[in-house]
């Protein structure tokens, strides 16, 4: 047996092209079976009516018409479309200037990457329980800090404003650290010849800086962009939807017609809308950036 597996392993010019199939047949058959084989049984989904019990009855595109002439999905589209251009926005600004900043070296440099870098790696549960305690109308930090009667995540007029500040406080650290990146790839000789020309320091950061970094730019607001769309666990562990749905986005719309209405083919159809979205938005980011981006 042994020798067996040892033959089956060994290199030479009869199973060369077999052993590189066997090391990753492992990495195959897991994206197989969690990601390939899922993706295609729930687009077929989207096309039937099922709620786990009930047989699976074909319908076509009904579901898909059905979420179009619907008001509540528009209405979820569009917080999902002012949640995701806010935190894109900030998320990408932020950490533009912090970078800019920390790219001069002084001795707090480190601590600061730190500091910024911490929530990104903080379980979203614990950052959910925390931020609530800060929201808190009646005992919370910034009710005590600004002594004013908003609510925060228990009013419609500012629920998704918080779930903003807290998604954008959480990926300033992710973000500032893919910036110095490519801050690190911008010719220093180039700011030290704008400075014997005299140029100002907004103005190199505009002509040289920006120009440069434009390639880091478009990869954070890509990521930045997609990972918005997809955001649900800060949703469902802070607000779940609420209230009055004003906190209510795709996902977390998609989980609750799922697993809470029990209609999959529903929810299933939300997701191939989801990934149109997100799709066309990922190609319309990329002709800005050869346009525009690449100096075309």
């Amino acid at each position: 047996m042994a020798y067996k597996i040892k033959m089956l392993f060994k290199f030479n010019k009869e199973n060369s092209n077999l052993s590189p199939w066997l090391f990753i047949l492992p990495c195959i058959l897991g994206c197989a079976l969690f990601i390939f084989i899922p993706t295609i049984i729930s687009f077929c989904l989207s096309f039937t009516n099922w709620n786990l019990l009930s047989d699976i009855k074909f319908v076509g595109f009904f579901n898909y018409l059905e979420l179009l002439q619907s008001k509540m999905f528009w209405f979820v589209l569009f917080n999902t479309l002012v949640y995701s251009l806010s935190v894109t926005v900030f998320a990408t600004i932020i950490p533009i200037i912090l970078a800019s900043v920390l790219y001069h070296k002084t001795k707090l440099n480190e601590l600061l990457k730190t500091v910024y870098f911490i929530p990104f790696i903080t379980p979203m549960i614990a950052i959910a329980m925390v931020w609530q305690w800060v929201f808190d109308p009646n005992v919370g930090f910034l009710h005590t800090v600004l002594k004013s009667n908003l609510g925060w995540i228990y009013s419609p007029e500012t629920a998704l404003i918080s779930i903003i500040i807290v998604s954008v406080w959480k990926l300033i650290g992710y973000n500032t650290v893919i910036m110095l990146t490519g801050f690190a790839t911008i010719n220093s000789e180039l700011y030290e010849a704008a400075q014997i020309d005299g140029s100002s320091a907004l103005k190199t950061f505009f002509k040289i800086t920006l120009p440069l970094l434009a390639p880091t730019i478009f990869f954070v607001v890509v990521i930045t962009t997609i990972s918005s769309f997809q955001v649900f666990d800060l949703v469902y562990l802070m607000t779940q939807g609420g209230p009055n749905n004003s906190t209510n986005i795709l996902v977390y719309w998609l989980y609750k017609n799922a697993f809470e209405y029990f209609n999959l083919g529903k929810a299933s159809s939300l997701a191939y809308i989801l990934f149109v979205v997100i799709g066309c938005l990922t190609l319309f980011q990329w002709k800005i950036r050869t346009k525009f981006g690449s100096g075309e």
